[in-house]
C-alpha cells in the first residue's frame, strides 16, 4: 500500500483521545502551514482558523459541543470560522498580497479582481456565506490529512451549537461564523473505535468511468 494509502486507512474519527499526549509546537505549525496551503475559490481564503488550547476556553465550548469529551481531552481544537458576507475588500486584498507576492504592478491585476467582483459580490448574503463554507471545507480535508501524514489523530466535528460557539468566541463582530471544529491529538488505547474497519461504498458503486 503506498503512502498516501496508508494515510487515509489509519485515520478514523478519533472517539477517545489521550488527554496526557500534547501535539508539538513544530508539527502543529506543520499542519497549520498546510492548511494555509490549501486551494479555495480564486484563492480567496474567505474564512479564519482559531486554534485553541486553553483548557478552560475548551470547557466553555464543550456544552455548545453536545458535551463531546473530544473538545476537553483532544491536545488542540481548531475551529474553522466563515466569513459569513463580505465586499470589496475579501478581493482588493488579495490582490495586493499578489502583487506584493509575485511582484506584479497591482494595475496589471486589476482586471482580474473587476472579474471576480463581477462574480462575487452581487451574490446574495446567504449565498455569499454558503459559498465561503464551501471553502472551508476544503481547507478542512487537507487539515486531517497533513494530521494524518504525521500520525496525529483527528475528529471532524459538525455536532456543536455554532450560535454559542460565535458567542464564547465573539465571531459575530468579526463577521464570522464557526462552520465546523477539528478536534487533533492522539487517540487513547482505550478508543475501540480504531479497531473497527472502515465502512465505505465500493468502487464499483462510488465511481462511474467514462
Amino acid at each position: 500500500m503506498n503512502n498516501v494509502l496508508e494515510h487515509r486507512t489509519w485515520r478514523y474519527a478519533t472517539k477517545k483521545f489521550d488527554a496526557t499526549k500534547k501535539v508539538s509546537d513544530a508539527d502543529l505549525e506543520t499542519i497549520l502551514e498546510a492548511t494555509r496551503l490549501s486551494a479555495s475559490s480564486y484563492g480567496l481564503q474567505p474564512y479564519h482558523l482559531f486554534v485553541i488550547s486553553d483548557q478552560e476556553v475548551k470547557e466553555q465550548l464543550k456544552p455548545a459541543s453536545w458535551n463531546q469529551s473530544q473538545i476537553t481531552d483532544a491536545s488542540h481544537i481548531i475551529v474553522f470560522a466563515n466569513t459569513t458576507d463580505f465586499g470589496e475588500e475579501l478581493v482588493d486584498e488579495y490582490i495586493d498580497n499578489t502583487s506584493i507576492t509575485r511582484n506584479i504592478p497591482a494595475e496589471a491585476l486589476k482586471g482580474y479582481g473587476e472579474f471576480m467582483k463581477s462574480k462575487l459580490l452581487e451574490l446574495p448574503v446567504e449565498t455569499k456565506n454558503e459559498w465561503a463554507a464551501r471553502q472551508v471545507y476544503i481547507a478542512f480535508g487537507n487539515t486531517m490529512q497533513a494530521a494524518a501524514e504525521l500520525k496525529i489523530d483527528t475528529c471532524p466535528m459538525e455536532g456543536f451549537e455554532a450560535d454559542k460557539y460565535n458567542k464564547i468566541l465573539g465571531l459575530d463582530a468579526k463577521n464570522l461564523n464557526a462552520t465546523v471544529v477539528l478536534a487533533i491529538g492522539y487517540r487513547s488505547e482505550s478508543d475501540a473505535t480504531q479497531h473497527l474497519p472502515k465502512v465505505r461504498k465500493s468502487k464499483q458503486e462510488l465511481f462511474t468511468h467514462i
